[in-house]
C-alpha cells in the first residue's frame, strides 16, 4: 500500500509529466488560457491515460514480449491510444452527448498528447505490475490536471498585469511556466521522506 501511495504522490508532484518531464507541453500552453477548457482537457486526459494503461500493459506483457515483438512497443501503443480515443469519442457522442459537446475538440487532441504515450511506456520501463501501472497512470493524469489548473490561474493573473513590452505574449507565458516548473522541484525531498518505500 505504501508503495502505491508513493507512486501516486511521485506521479502527481515529483515526476509531473508536464512540469518535470516536459511532455504534453502543447496542450499545456495552448489550452490553459481558460479554466473551463483546462479542466475539460485534464479530465479527458486522466480518463484516456488510465484506459490506455489498462490496455497497453497487458498487450506488452502477454503479447509483445512473449512473441519477441517488444521492439514494436511505440508503434503499437500509438495505435492503441488513437483507437481508444476514437472509441471514447464515439461512445460519448452516442451515450453522453452533453459531455461530448463540453469536451469538444479536446478529445481528438489527446491522441497527439505525448504525455499519454510517455506514461504507458514509463510503466513498462519501470517494471510496474498492473496495479502500480494503473496508479501511476491515474497519478500522472492528476499531475497533468494540477499543472493545467494552476497554470490557468497564473495566466489569468498575468493577463491582468502589464509586463514590459518585450515580455508580453509568449515570453511571459514561458517565464511563468518555468517558474511554476521550478516550484514543483521542492516536492522531491518531501515525497522521498514521507514514503521511502518504493522510491
Amino acid at each position: 500500500m505504501i508503495k502505491l501511495v508513493s507512486i501516486l504522490m511521485g506521479a502527481v508532484l515529483v515526476n509531473n509529466y508536464v512540469l518535470r518531464q516536459f511532455l504534453g507541453i502543447c496542450p499545456f500552453l495552448g489550452v490553459s488560457k481558460d479554466f473551463k477548457n483546462a479542466t475539460g482537457m485534464s479530465i479527458a486526459v486522466i480518463f484516456v491515460m488510465c484506459l490506455a494503461t489498462a490496455v497497453t500493459w497487458p498487450i506488452q506483457t502477454y503479447l509483445l514480449v512473449p512473441h519477441g515483438m517488444a521492439y514494436l512497443q511505440t508503434v503499437v501503443f500509438i495505435l492503441v491510444i488513437a483507437a481508444l480515443v476514437q472509441l471514447v469519442e464515439i461512445a460519448l457522442k452516442k451515450y453522453i452527448p452533453a459531455l461530448y459537446r463540453a469536451l469538444g475538440i479536446y478529445l481528438p487532441l489527446i491522441t497527439t498528447n505525448c504525455a499519454v504515450l510517455g506514461v504507458t511506456i514509463a510503466n513498462i520501463d519501470k517494471g510496474y505490475d498492473f496495479a502500480s501501472s494503473m496508479v501511476n497512470a491515474f497519478g500522472s493524469g492528476l499531475g497533468f490536471f494540477l499543472a493545467m489548473v494552476i497554470f490557468s490561474g497564473v495566466r489569468s493573473r498575468v493577463e491582468l498585469a502589464e509586463p514590459p513590452k518585450p515580455f508580453q505574449g509568449l515570453p511571459i507565458t514561458l517565464i511563468s511556466a518555468a517558474i511554476l516548473s521550478l516550484s514543483f522541484f521542492g516536492f522531491n525531498g518531501i515525497v522521498e521522506n514521507l514514503f521511502p518505500v518504493g522510491r
